[in-house]
């Protein structure tokens, strides 16, 4: 089988580069996670400036996440058909963020199933005009042929798939980086893909549709298969510990600090001068740190 042929060729080298946006990082075995830039979204990238998964089954490939776009989905069906030629049968939508969902139709029109939480389908909805709008100042003309479209198949709080010998068990354990954010744990290959309940590389963004109490438990909850593997949202696929470092005390880091802010009677324009210095090591540090003490401080102040 093609992918298996791959994995060997791959396993010898870190990834490789597919059109020079996005790279192809073996996992484990039938386990690719397909990495974009840790950069702002922009028309040479299509809104694919995050990471998804791959899996591929002798009864078809599944994908987590669909691109931010439908010319992103088809860059990334370009990123796909360079490990495997199964099809894609199942997209799975780990969130609300516009890679998360935004690349549906295209997967639609080739015949695969959509599944996501019904909280990320609700606030798709919520917030597409939010989306298209911001997208069309980052991509410009690289948003044309994006149609919002819905998942297939929607859960509360668990669903699982069984398909291709494997077990894709996705669950719904509360809001993280948006309210509908699932894990999907995959325990036949000890692999996490975690969407962006989980950042590695570059620093989080604490964005209008994120609740940091919750996003810590849920972290907490995803933690406690303690995967081999994890496929986060942003960054290269790593091991818990990285993605705790990076994610978890990170936001343990914003929630304490911001907690002794408010209690010392300290405003919001205090909050970018909390010490995040142990995190100036991740990408984008320096634009988004200020911002998201900020954003704390507000969801903060009314808890």
């Amino acid at each position: 089988m093609k992918s298996n042929f791959l994995l060997a060729a791959l396993m010898a080298l870190p990834n490789f580069a597919v059109a020079d946006v996005l790279s192809v990082q073996p996992v484990a075995p039938d386990v690719w996670a397909i990495v974009g830039p840790l950069e702002q979204r922009s028309a040479e990238n299509l809104a694919n400036n995050a990471t998804f998964g791959l899996v591929v089954t002798p009864e078809g490939a599944v994908l987590m996440d669909p691109g931010g776009s439908y010319k992103g989905a088809e860059m990334l069906h370009d990123t796909v058909r360079s490990v495997t030629d199964q099809p894609v049968k199942y997209v799975i939508n780990t969130g609300g963020q516009d890679h998360r969902w935004l690349g549906n139709g295209y997967w639609q029109a080739q015949g695969a199933t959509v599944i996501a939480s019904a909280a990320a389908v609700g606030d798709h909805h919520t917030r597409t005009q939010d989306h298209m709008v911001a997208l069309s100042q980052f991509l410009g003309d690289g948003l044309d042929g994006t149609e919002p479209a819905y998942a297939n198949v929607t859960f509360d709080t668990d669903y699982t798939l069984d398909f291709g010998g494997y077990s894709f068990e996705i669950m719904h354990r509360g809001a993280a980086h948006t309210p509908g954010d699932s894990f999907v744990w995959l325990d036949e290959r000890d692999v996490m893909f975690t969407g962006d309940i989980v950042y590695v590389d570059r620093i989080l963004g604490n964005g209008p549709a994120r609740d940091t109490d919750s996003w810590i438990a849920v972290f907490e909850a995803m933690a406690a298969f303690e995967p081999a593997h994890i496929v986060p949202g942003h960054g290269r696929a790593t091991d818990l510990a990285t993605a705790t470092r990076d994610t978890y005390d990170y936001l343990v880091n914003l929630r304490t600090q911001i907690g002794a802010l408010i209690e010392d009677g300290g405003g919001i324009m205090d909050a970018p001068g909390i010490d995040q210095s142990a995190w100036t090591y991740l990408e984008q540090f320096d634009s988004l740190a200020g911002r998201n003490a900020q954003a704390t401080f507000e969801e903060m102040e009314w808890e």
